[in-house]
């Protein structure tokens, strides 16, 4: 049962249309994870939903009483203290808000809230929108700046949670788990998907060969239609209007945009033999022992991973690594020709009215690829901002897109080692699966802070994990690392690995045919009797099947908010449409073979 519904909903922002006459029903018992590149409106759509904004066009229409959790990407904390900001000021939620917190990793709930970073707040809100009392929870990136087992404590959570959940997220293997459906926003559209990403990707991957090779047919047909025009009227001159009609409304059709991609070159520098030697460091923060007596000597080419809870000093040591901070006791050994490029957990000063271009520049002009050269504006473009939004300042960008043009920035310098500390937040799954793809081909040395499971696994062979003050290491992604017996708390993990993927073979096409065989003897083109008969009518079953989908439509307008009727209409539409696919595909074969046979009879 629908307890939500979006009927025609379109939204601009000045010149730019996020959505175009979206439509989207929500039912009771559904957790829906919103995909789609950044800047597409995923933030857009859930405040839309939770009230916070009004659509230009179209309605949102609720059931009666229905309360909703809203957790932002970046919220704002206003209370005196973590716990009173929690508990949202009620003294009988205080015992709760205490447990909640805690598995958030708080110890002290009585800190004042004005210091806290931008992790912590994000946290903290969480908390607070969990106590809150809601039949619809939206949370825009719950996971982002939470450690590996505070996502894995959120997954049981909301697996567990009744009512409806609606979020935006990049953690793949969180919507895994959580998720009973997708929603992709895809050029001002939205698909729907009853899956979870796993198979999202399939059906996904399915929907585009379609619509792809509708469009191949629109077109074939399109060619037909246009090169009747080009003749002129045959004897069945009295269908003409309606099939010019038919022609005017095919050329209306946009056909499929497929969704940009970032393509990157790999920028690196070239690397000597001496790398990186870390030598018994350690480093201390207001009397707590972050880490102590670390050694390691990085060889080339390591992929490394470093995780732990927050707060343990996984940043600490990155900034030790890169030189920006000096350790208390040891050092750190860089080759002369190691030339770092540090991508930071929060981004380096984007509150800036310069412009994206120029802060691109700033780094470099011209960058070589494995294509020869390119200009910042042209690296730009392969990180999807086109010339105009080249032009925009930078302040004026959104979370996700900002984060992107940072990672550009990091590249153009060419490093030989990518230093990245939390590079999976606020970037869009397109983008990280990019990223994934480039440092596949990275020849330079790799080291990464981050809590995304999926990531961990998909690009590290090694693990460090901080232990207490100890950081130790183990061999494989994340997934080896938890399952590894040797873990302190190994006899709590969860049982199961990843899935694996089906793999289907190719199948044969079939066998040649004798190459001593005869040359066949040509047959004269044709009708068949039953072909003649379709050919005379399929013009008037097109335009009938038109004309009762256009009657559905119209009804479905009607009657938008009697939910049981809506899903009958739906459902002859669909069939309605499919026998209008397959006719089509009809017409132009009869119309292809007449043409043979008129050419045959020349």
């Amino acid at each position: 049962m629908n307890i939500l519904v979006l009927e025609h909903i379109t939204k601009r922002y000045g010149d730019k249309e996020l959505f175009r006459d979206i439509s989207l029903g929500v039912n009771d018992d559904e957790k829906i994870g919103i995909i789609g590149i950044n800047g597409t409106g995923k933030s857009t759509l859930l405040k839309l939903i939770a009230g916070l904004e009004e659509p230009d066009d179209g309605q949102i229409i609720k059931g009666r009483n229905i309360k909703i959790g809203w957790l932002p990407q970046t919220p704002e904390v206003d209370a005196p203290t973590i716990l009173s900001a929690a508990a949202a000021g009620d003294p009988d939620r205080e015992a709760e808000a205490r447990s909640l917190l805690f598995r958030l990793g708080f110890t002290d709930l009585s800190l004042p809230t004005d210091h806290l970073s931008g992790g912590e707040r994000k946290r903290v809100a969480l908390a607070r929108t969990l106590l809150e009392p809601a039949d619809v929870l939206i949370l825009d990136e719950p996971t982002n700046h939470l450690d590996s087992e505070m996502v894995r404590w959120l997954e049981d959570y909301l697996d567990a949670w009744r009512g409806v959940l609606i979020m935006v997220t990049h953690d793949r293997y969180f919507l895994d788990r959580v998720t009973n459906r997708i929603v992709e926003i895809d050029h001002g559209a939205l698909y729907s998907y009853d899956t979870n990403y796993s198979g999202y990707l399939e059906k996904r991957e399915e929907r585009i060969r379609t619509s792809l090779a509708a469009d191949q047919k629109r077109a074939n047909i399109l060619r037909t239609e246009l090169a009747w025009l080009r003749r002129g009227a045959r004897a069945r001159s009295t269908k003409q209007k309606a099939h010019i009609q038919r022609i005017e409304a095919l050329q209306e059709i946009r056909n499929t945009e497929l969704d940009g991609t970032v393509a990157i070159d790999s920028l690196s520098s070239r690397m000597g033999k001496k790398t990186i030697e870390i030598r018994h460091v350690s480093k201390h923060y207001e009397g707590r022992t972050l880490f102590e007596d670390f050694s390691y000597i990085v060889l080339k080419g390591e992929r490394i991973g470093i995780i732990g809870p927050n707060g343990c000093g996984k940043s600490t040591l990155m900034k030790v690594i890169t030189g920006q901070l000096a350790p208390d006791t040891g050092e750190v050994v860089t080759g002369e020709t190691i030339r770092i490029g540090y991508f930071a957990q929060e981004n380096e000063d984007m509150e800036t009215d310069t412009r994206v271009i120029d802060y691109i520049r700033e780094v470099a002009e011209i960058i070589r690829t494995s294509q020869g050269t390119a200009t910042a504006s042209q690296m730009l473009e392969r990180f999807l901002f086109p010339p105009a939004l080249q032009y925009t300042p930078v302040n004026l960008l959104s979370g996700g897109e900002k984060r992107r043009l940072y990672l550009l920035r990091v590249l153009m310098s060419a490093p030989n080692v990518l230093i990245l500390d939390e590079p999976t937040n606020d970037l869009d799954i397109s983008t990280l699966a990019t990223l994934e793809d480039y440092l596949d081909s990275f020849d330079g040395i790799v080291i990464t802070v981050s809590h995304d499971r999926y990531f961990l696994d998909r690009m590290v062979r090694r693990i460090f994990a901080f232990e207490g003050t100890k950081i130790t290491q183990y061999e494989g992604g994340y997934t080896d690392y938890y399952l590894s017996p040797n873990r302190p708390d190994a006899e709590n993990a969860e049982a199961g690995a990843k899935a694996a993927k089906k793999s289907t073979a190719d199948k044969p096409e079939g066998a040649a045919a004798d190459k001593n065989a005869g040359r066949a003897h040509e047959k004269k083109l044709r009708f068949s009797y039953k072909e003649q008969k379709e050919f005379e009518t399929i013009d008037d079953d097109i335009a009938a099947l038109e004309e009762q989908i256009a009657a559905v439509d119209a009804e479905m307008d009607a009657c938008a908010s009697q939910y049981s009727r809506l899903g009958e209409l739906t459902e002859e539409k669909e069939r309605l449409e499919a026998a209008l696919e397959e006719k089509a595909e009809r017409w132009v074969y009869l119309n292809e073979l007449a043409e043979k046979i008129e050419a045959q009879g020349k």
